[in-house]
C-alpha cells in the first residue's frame, strides 16, 4: 500500500483545528471523580507464570463505575521490593486482552515494574484472550466495541475504557515496589490512544510512549480509511442513517488530540507513514499539538517509518523507546554513560523538539 495520507513535509507541520465539545473538561472531571470514589485495588494474588526471572501477580483494580478490571503486574524476580522501581503501565491493542503473563516481557527485562491492563469486553480477536467483562455492554451498538453506545458520550464504550486506563495508573502506584513518581503510560494502536488519554488526564506521569494511536484525528480518519476499527463506525452509520451528528459529538469527547493538548509528560511517538488502520495524520496532529495547553513545553519526539504500515518501526522502534525512556527516567547520563550502550540514538531531543522523519 503506497503512502496515502499527507506528504511528510506537511505532516511535520500539521496542526488541525479540533472541535472540542463544550464541557469536555467537566465531562472527564466528573467521570473520574465518580470512579475515584472507589478504592483503586481489589486484590493482588501471586501468579505462577512458569518464569524464574520474573515475578508476576494477578491484579484486580476498580475501573469505571467501580467495575473490576484485571491486569498482570510483573517485576524482575531479583529486584527486592524494598527498592522501588519505575513502572510502565501498558495498554493493549484493539480486540486484544491481557493474554498470558509471559507474552510481554520487554519492560520487565529492561528493569521496570510492568502493569498490563486488560481491555474490558475485548480479547476475542487475537492474542490469548481477556478476563474482564464489560457490565455495560448492553448499551446499543456493535458488533465491535468501537460503536458500542456511540449515540451518547455518557454511554460510549471508550468513556469506560479511558477511565479504566486512568485508574490503572492510580492502582500501580499502590502496588509494592513501585516508585509512584516514575510511572509511564505506553501503548500501540488502541493502546497508544489510551496512553495519550492518560497523559491528558493524569497531570504527573513521568513519560508517555505512543505508537500508531487510535482515536486521533477521528473525523479525518473516517474520511481516509475503511479499515477496522474506524470502518466499524462507517458501517454503523451506513445503517443508522442520520446518526452522524450524535456520533461525531460522542467521538469528540474521546478525541486524542484534545487529550494531547492537555498533556505535560515527556512524550515519545512512533508512526508508519503507510498506516491505513490509524492514518499518520492523526498521530502527527496529536504530536504537533502535544502539551500546548500545559504551559510547560514538554520534551517530545516522533519517529516516522516511511515504508511501514500499522506495524510501524516494530522492534526497531521499541529499541528506540527503551533508550529514550532510560534518559528520561535516569537523566541524560543514563546508567551506562552519556549516550547509553548504543550511541546517540538513545538520547532524547531538547525540550519541545522533534526528530525528523526517518
Amino acid at each position: 500500500m503506497p503512502a496515502f495520507d499527507l506528504p511528510p513535509a506537511e505532516l511535520e507541520r500539521y496542526r488541525p483545528d479540533i472541535e472540542e465539545p463544550e464541557g469536555f473538561d467537566a465531562f472527564w472531571r466528573s467521570t473520574l471523580e465518580e470512579a475515584g470514589r472507589h478504592g483503586p485495588l481489589l486484590s493482588v494474588r501471586e501468579a505462577d507464570s512458569g518464569l524464574r526471572l520474573t515475578r508476576t501477580r494477578d491484579v484486580t483494580f476498580r475501573g469505571f463505575a467501580g467495575d473490576p478490571v484485571r491486569a498482570w503486574f510483573s517485576r524482575p524476580a531479583g529486584a527486592g521490593e524494598t527498592r522501588p522501581l519505575p513502572a510502565v503501565v501498558e495498554f493493549a491493542g484493539y480486540g486484544r486482552g491481557r493474554g498470558l503473563p509471559h507474552e510481554r516481557l520487554t519492560w520487565v527485562n529492561a528493569g521496570y515494574a510492568h502493569l498490563l491492563m486488560d481491555n474490558r469486553g475485548q480479547g476475542d480477536q487475537y492474542g490469548c484472550g481477556g478476563d474482564t467483562p464489560d457490565p455495560h455492554a448492553r448499551v446499543p451498538g456493535g458488533p465491535g466495541v468501537m460503536t458500542r453506545g456511540l449515540r451518547t458520550p455518557e454511554d460510549y464504550y471508550y468513556r469506560r475504557l479511558i477511565t479504566d486506563a486512568v485508574r490503572a495508573v492510580a492502582a500501580v502506584r499502590e502496588l509494592p515496589g513501585v516508585d509512584p513518581t516514575r510511572v509511564v503510560a505506553a501503548g500501540n494502536s488502541q493502546g497508544g490512544g489510551l496512553a495519550l488519554a492518560a497523559a491528558g488526564l493524569v497531570a504527573d506521569l513521568a513519560a508517555v510512549l505512543v505508537t500508531a494511536p487510535l482515536l486521533c484525528g477521528i473525523r479525518r480518519a473516517l474520511d481516509l480509511t475503511d479499515a477496522d476499527p474506524y470502518g466499524e463506525i462507517a458501517a454503523y452509520l451506513s445503517v443508522h442513517r442520520g446518526a452522524e451528528r450524535d456520533a461525531h459529538r460522542t467521538l469528540s469527547f474521546v478525541e486524542g488530540v484534545s487529550f494531547a493538548r492537555r498533556a505535560r509528560a515527556p512524550a515519545h511517538f512512533g508512526v508508519g507513514l503507510r498506516d491505513t488502520v490509524c492514518p499518520p495524520s492523526g498521530a502527527y496532529a496529536a504530536f504537533n499539538r502535544y502539551g500546548e495547553l500545559s504551559g510547560t513545553g514538554p520534551r517530545k519526539e516522533i519517529h516516522a517509518y516511511p515504508f511501514n504500515g500499522h506495524e510501524g518501526g516494530d522492534a526497531v522502534h521499541v529499541r528506540r523507546q527503551l533508550l529514550w525512556l532510560r534518559t528520561v527516567l535516569d537523566g541524560p547520563e543514563g546508567p551506562e554513560g552519556p549516550e547509553g550502550p548504543e550511541g546517540p540514538e538513545g538520547r532524547g531531543t531538547a525540550p519541545g523538539g522533534a526528530c525528523g522523519v526517518r
